[in-house]
C-alpha cells in the first residue's frame, strides 16, 4: 500500500506538470509557432498556479520537491508528446521515464535526515 503522504505528493505533481507544461506551450505557441500573444495569458496564469501547486507538497524542502516532481514532469511530457503533439513516445522515451519515475518515488519514500 503507498503511503498517502506520497499518494498526495503524486497528485499534487500530476497537476502541477500540467500546468507547467501548458504554460509553458503557451509560450511556445507565440515564440515559436507565431499564435497570438494572447496566449500569454493563460500561459502565465498556469506557470504561477503551477509554482503555487508546488507548495502544497509536504516535503522537508523545497530543492527536495523539484527533484522528486523531475520524474512526473518528464512523464507528462511524454504524454504531451503522444496526445497533443501526436508523436508517439520511443522506446528510449519509456526507458528514461521509468528510471526517472524510480528516481521520484526513492526521493520520496526515503529517510531524509531531519534538518
Amino acid at each position: 500500500m503507498i503511503p498517502a503522504k506520497i499518494l498526495a505528493a503524486l497528485s499534487y505533481f500530476s497537476l502541477a506538470a500540467v500546468l507547467e507544461i501548458a504554460g509553458s506551450y503557451a509560450m511556445w505557441m507565440v515564440f515559436r509557432l507565431g499564435k497570438s500573444p494572447l496566449w500569454l495569458i493563460p500561459g502565465v496564469l498556469a506557470l504561477c498556479a503551477f509554482a503555487f501547486i508546488l507548495t502544497k507538497v509536504d516535503v522537508s524542502a523545497a530543492g527536495r520537491a523539484y527533484a522528486a516532481y523531475g520524474g512526473i514532469y518528464v512523464m507528462a511530457s511524454l504524454l504531451w508528446l503522444w496526445r497533443v503533439e501526436g508523436r508517439a513516445p520511443d522506446i528510449w522515451d519509456i526507458a528514461g521515464v521509468l528510471l526517472v519515475l524510480a528516481g521520484t518515488l526513492v526521493i520520496l519514500a526515503g529517510r531524509h535526515a531531519a534538518s
